[in-house]
């Protein structure tokens, strides 16, 4: 009996000498540190949320919704006192009214296009309090003209047909009174995924920047030019590069 416990004593200390030899402790500390340094690299770097705070909950991927919330401080930058009374239409739009919300003396108000049963309590809460409302943006949003100093959208005007962004961007200028910013994917970008299809009816339509420059004439919306100047010297400030295509647009006056 003694023999054998000393037996089973011997293999043990065996598989612990074993056991140190395969997974030595300076290699796991090594381990451990190259996984944190990426983790800091990639955080910082703004691919999972150096500035916006981490992917979107709408599929899991990269949106353009995602990208709006990395852009908030450069549009800050670029619009100034315009950033006290925000619109967000777009799906996820609770993230983003979230996230401006903590800004310093800026209203936020957003419009989810889809359902949102599968909301966390933070988004139901917003929805509570009146800053959150779902409505199909095919019709009539529910606001006065000029509700909102600007109106951003993003992940939203891909889904829709000419016919219907015939009416949604007149009525996005309607409701904005010093701009619309509309942040939108590239054609065939990998990088600015789309959300599910399935899920909201019909593919995503991603158009060329000439594309979108021609409806915006068709529609009698004019691009804001001191804008782009002013996004584009504070992205370089920042070293920002934006993930969607971004297009500042004149209110209707």
């Amino acid at each position: 009996m003694a023999r054998s416990q000393a037996i089973n004593a011997r293999r043990f200390t065996r598989g612990l000498s074993h056991s140190k030899s395969r997974y030595p402790i300076p290699t796991i500390l090594v381990f451990v540190a190259a996984v944190v340094l990426i983790g800091y690299v990639f955080w910082g770097s703004g691919v999972s949320g150096g500035i916006g705070g981490g992917f979107s909950k709408v599929e899991g991927d990269y949106t353009c919704t995602f990208e709006v919330q990395r852009a908030i401080p450069i549009l800050k930058k670029t619009y100034g006192d315009s950033m006290h009374r925000v619109l967000h239409v777009g799906p996820d739009t609770c993230s983003v009214v979230s996230k401006l919300l903590r800004e310093e003396e800026t209203e936020a108000w957003g419009v989810e296009p889809y359902d949102i049963e599968d909301a966390d309590r933070n988004c139901k809460r917003l929805v509570r309090r009146g800053n959150v409302r779902v409505a199909d943006i095919k019709f009539p949003l529910p606001y006065r003209a000029k509700t909102f100093s600007l109106v951003i959208v993003s992940d939203a005007l891909d889904y829709l047909s000419p016919k219907y962004l015939n009416k949604t961007l007149p009525e996005l200028a309607r409701v904005s009174s010093d701009g619309i910013i509309i942040f939108t994917g590239y054609p065939d970008h990998s990088k600015a995924k789309a959300i599910d299809p399935p899920k909201y009816g019909r593919p995503a339509k991603k158009r060329s920047p000439s594309w979108w420059i021609r409806f915006f004439v068709q529609t009698s919306l004019e691009e804001n030019e001191v804008a782009i100047k002013k996004f584009e010297q504070a992205s370089t400030r920042d070293s920002y590069r934006p993930g969607c295509q971004i297009f500042h647009l004149n209110s209707y006056h």
